[in-house]
C-alpha cells in the first residue's frame, strides 16, 4: 500500500488574510494518507493547518492529529463519534492576536454538505460550518486546547476515507436496507477492519431515522465477543461471528433471523462469495449458536421474487415483454397482458403498476381520474377491472402513476390543486385512505413505494415549479394498537445535489435511480443511496432521456436492465452497451412494484 505525506502545513502563515486549507484532491481511495507531526517552534497558523490536514489521515487513533493538541485535549478528544462533511476545504483565519494573554484563537469555516452521526448514518445538511480553535502555550509550543467535537472533512476526503454499506433489519417480515458509512480501512479508534465495523454497527441497532419502523432480531446489548477486531472466512466461504452472552439463550428461529441479517449485511462487502454465516456463543470455545446458508436466508428474508416481465403502456393498453441481457442481439417483443385488461372495452390506460407477484395490475385511466385494479391471470373475459379510487379534480391527469408495496397495498397521489394528497388502497381492494405526509411542502407529482414497504419516494413540485425528491418513512399502526392511520414521517432529501429531478425508481440494495439536472448542468441519471448520498455509478447517455419515467428492477441476484422513456419511446440499456429502442410508441415503463 502506498503512502502519502501531507507536508503543506509548514508554509502557512499565522496571521493576515483568510487562508484555505485545501482538501486532498485527487487522492485515490487505496492510497494511505499520513499526517506530518508539528515542527518544533511551529507558529499558531502552522499548528492549525497541520491539525486540520492530520484529521484526514489514516494514522491509528489519529495519533498525529493528537500531537497538535494540548495533553488534556488529546486525552479527551473523541472525534470518531461523528463526522462533518464539507463541500470543499476549510477557510481559517485568526480572530485574536498572539499578544493576547489567552493565546491566539482561530476561526475555521466552510459550507456544510452532510453529517454522519454516532450510528454512522449520513444526513444531508446545508448551511455554514464555523468553529473556533483556541491555542495555548504548552512547554513553549503552540497547541490547540479546543479541538472540533467531530471529524471535519471535505467531500473528497470523506469519499476517500469512508465507504457506504447497508445494514439490514426486519420490517413486517421483509428485510430493509439501512445505509451507513464505515472506514475503508481499520478504524483509528476501535482498530476494527471494515467488515467488523459494519457488524458492530448492525448490532448497535438501526439508524434513528429508520428505527421507528424496523426491528432487529438481536437481543438488546448483543455485541461482538470482547477483543474481536476482525472476522474471517474459512475454506467453505463461511463467516463465523462470535457474540457476547446476551445472545447465548436465543431460540433457533430468532437466531436464524439474526444470522440472516448478518449474511445480507456482510455479503455486500466481500469480494469472494459468502455462502454461510455461523453465530458463535460467548464461551470462547467456538460452539455454534446457529447458522444459515444463502438459500435459507433468502427464504427468511422474504425478498421480492425475480420479475418475469417488464411492463409499459402502448397504444393506451398495458403490455409486457421479456428483456434478455444474456443474448447479444436480443430484440424484445411485447404482448398484451393476460386477463380482463386485454379485453376491457373503453378503458384506455395512461400509467400502470404491477404487483410483485405479477398477478394484479393497477392502471390509471387516460383522463387521469380513475384508478382501476385488475387480475393478470385467467381469460380476458374474467372479472372486469375494479374502480378503487376516483380523482377529485376537474382537470385531466390528476392521479399520478400508482405503486405497489410488498404488503400488497396500493399507493397513488392526487395532483389536483384543490384536493392534493397521498392515498393508500389497502390490499389494492379496500377503502382508500388518505395518508398524512408530515412536513410536505408542495404537490406530489410521482411516487414509488419501496419493495420492503418501509419507505416511499416522493417527487414533489414546490411553488417555484422545481421538483425535488424526498424519501419518507412509512409508519404503520400496531395491529393491536389504537387503530391510528398509516402515515409518512420525516421526509428527507434523497437527491440534494440535483437542482431539478424529473424521474426516479427504486433500484437494488435500497438505492434510487434518479434522473435530473445539477445546477448549471445537463440531464443525467445517477444512483443515489436513500440517505441522499451519491453512489459513484451513473448511466451513460442520460441526456437523451425525456425522463417521464424510469424503471429499474430491485432484484439484486438476477439484475434486470434499466428501462426508460425517451423521445424515441421505450428504451432499454443492456450491460456494457448503449440505449436501444424497444417501442417507438411506448411510454410509462415499470417493473413490478
Amino acid at each position: 500500500m502506498a503512502g502519502l505525506l501531507l507536508a503543506g502545513c509548514a508554509s502557512m502563515p499565522d496571521h493576515g488574510e483568510i487562508r484555505r486549507v485545501q482538501a486532498s484532491q485527487g487522492v485515490d481511495s487505496q492510497v494511505r494518507v499520513f499526517g506530518v507531526p508539528p515542527a518544533d517552534k511551529a507558529s499558531a497558523g502552522e499548528i492549525v493547518d497541520g491539525f486540520l490536514e492530520a484529521m484526514t489521515s489514516d494514522d491509528p487513533q489519529l495519533e498525529t492529529a493528537r500531537k497538535y493538541l494540548t495533553e488534556d485535549a488529546a486525552k479527551s478528544w473523541r472525534p470518531g463519534t461523528a463526522v462533518t462533511v464539507l463541500s470543499a476545504g476549510l477557510d481559517r483565519f485568526p480572530v485574536r492576536t498572539e499578544k493576547d494573554p489567552d493565546g491566539p484563537r482561530w476561526k475555521v469555516t466552510g459550507k456544510k454538505l452532510a453529517t454522519v452521526d454516532e450510528r454512522s448514518a449520513y444526513q444531508p445538511q446545508t448551511g455554514e460550518y464555523a468553529e473556533f480553535l483556541q491555542l495555548v502555550q504548552e512547554d513553549k509550543q503552540w497547541r490547540i486546547s479546543t479541538p472540533p467535537s467531530s471529524l471535519v472533512l471535505s467531500e473528497s476526503d470523506f469519499q476517500r476515507i469512508y465507504m457506504p454499506v447497508n445494514k439490514y433489519y426486519f420490517a413486517g417480515g421483509s428485510l430493509v436496507a439501512d445505509p451507513v458509512y464505515v472506514r475503508q480501512r481499520s478504524d483509528p479508534d476501535s482498530r476494527m477492519d471494515p467488515t467488523t465495523q459494519t457488524v458492530q454497527s448492525l448490532l448497535a441497532g438501526p439508524s434513528r431515522w429508520l428505527g421507528p419502523v424496523v426491528e432487529s432480531s438481536f437481543p438488546t446489548g448483543t455485541e461482538l465477543r470482547q477483543g474481536t477486531k476482525s472476522l474471517s472466512y474459512d475454506g467453505q466461504n463461511t463467516l463465523r461471528v462470535p457474540l457476547n452472552d446476551k445472545a447465548d439463550n436465543v431460540a433457533s428461529p430468532q437466531c436464524q433471523k439474526m444470522a440472516t441479517q448478518l449474511l445480507y449485511t456482510v455479503k455486500e462487502l466481500t469480494a469472494s462469495r459468502l455462502d454461510r454465516v455461523e453465530l458463535l456463543r460467548s464461551d470462547g470455545k467456538s460452539s455454534s449458536l446457529c447458522s444459515v446458508t444463502e438459500v435459507t436466508a433468502a427464504v427468511i428474508a422474504n425478498r421480492p421474487r425475480t420479475p418475469e416481465y417488464q411492463y409499459y403502456v402502448d397504444n393506451d393498453r398495458l403490455v409486457r415483454m421479456k428483456l434478455d441481457i444474456t443474448a447479444e442481439d436480443h430484440q424484445p417483443k411485447s404482448e398484451p397482458v393476460p386477463g380482463p385488461l386485454s379485453a376491457a372495452v373503453g378503458l384506455k390506460v395512461s400509467s400502470a403498476a404491477v404487483s410483485y407477484d405479477e398477478r394484479r395490475a393497477a392502471v390509471v385511466s387516460d383522463d387521469g381520474h380513475g384508478l382501476y385494479v385488475a387480475s393478470l391471470t385467467g381469460p380476458g373475459t374474467g372479472t372486469p377491472p375494479q374502480l378503487v379510487l376516483t380523482g377529485k379534480g376537474a382537470k385531466p391527469n390528476t392521479l399520478t402513476a400508482p405503486s405497489w408495496d410488498a404488503a400488497g397495498d396500493l399507493w397513488v397521489a392526487d395532483q389536483d390543486p384543490q384536493h392534493p394528497g397521498l392515498w393508500r388502497v389497502p390490499n389494492g381492494t379496500g377503502s382508500p385512505e388518505k395518508v398524512q405526509v408530515a412536513g410536505l411542502d408542495g404537490r406530489i407529482t410521482s411516487l414509488k413505494a419501496s419493495s420492503d414497504g418501509a419507505r416511499i419516494a416522493l417527487l414533489v413540485e414546490n411553488k417555484d415549479r422545481r421538483k425535488d425528491l424526498w424519501v419518507g418513512r412509512i409508519e404503520r399502526p400496531d395491529p393491536k394498537g389504537d387503530g391510528s392511520a398509516v402515515s409518512v414521517r420525516e421526509l428527507r432529501p434523497a437527491a440534494p445535489q440535483m437542482a431539478d429531478v424529473t424521474a426516479m425508481s427504486w433500484a437494488p440494495r435500497g438505492r434510487l435511480l434518479v434522473v435530473g439536472r445539477e445546477s448549471g448542468g445537463v440531464v443525467q441519471a445517477r444512483y443515489m443511496l436513500a440517505d441522499g448520498s451519491v453512489v459513484a455509478a451513473s448511466l451513460p447517455g442520460a441526456t437523451g432521456l425525456v425522463a417521464v419515467a424510469v424503471a429499474a428492477s430491485e432484484d439484486e441476484a438476477k439484475p434486470k436492465p434499466v428501462v426508460g422513456y425517451s423521445e424515441d419511446g421505450i428504451v432499454w440499456l443492456p450491460p456494457g452497451a448503449q440505449w436501444r429502442t424497444v417501442s417507438a410508441g411506448g411510454r410509462a415503463p415499470v417493473y413490478p412494484g
